[in-house]
């Protein structure tokens, strides 16, 4: 794959790292919903194990990423498959994956930015 993006500009990016979360972070998931739902409060990010609202800082990773994308005016991200934040199409509810955005993914897909997922 990066062959093929020799020839772009290539921003390395962690809206969780960007949202204040340590890398590795505890495992988390959206509860109630996808990252839509999260971005106009009508869901929340818990960690797995304990239970701990972490939302905030997913917010703040996305609205982060988003300001960035615009300042270079990104046109396509490649994100991490699965994730509360990156996930494109597929995220964790449980043990069972399912259809919807994370947090970060959903705005991007609103700003008109073209989302791959990766794994």
């Amino acid at each position: 794959m990066l062959k093929k993006l020799e020839h772009y500009h290539v921003l390395p990016i962690c809206p969780e790292q960007l949202g204040g979360l340590p890398t590795p972070r505890p495992p988390a998931q959206i509860v109630n919903g996808s990252g839509i739902d999260v971005q106009e409060g009508r869901a929340s990010i818990k960690t797995v194990n304990a239970g701990i609202d972490i939302t905030k800082a997913f917010i703040r990773g996305a609205a982060e990423t988003a300001r960035i994308c615009e300042l270079f005016h990104v046109k396509a991200a490649i994100l991490q498959q699965r994730s509360p934040s990156c996930g494109a199409g597929v995220i964790y509810r449980g043990d069972n994956l399912i259809s919807g955005d994370g947090v970060t993914a959903a705005l991007l897909r609103q700003m008109g930015i073209l989302l791959f997922a990766i794994d």
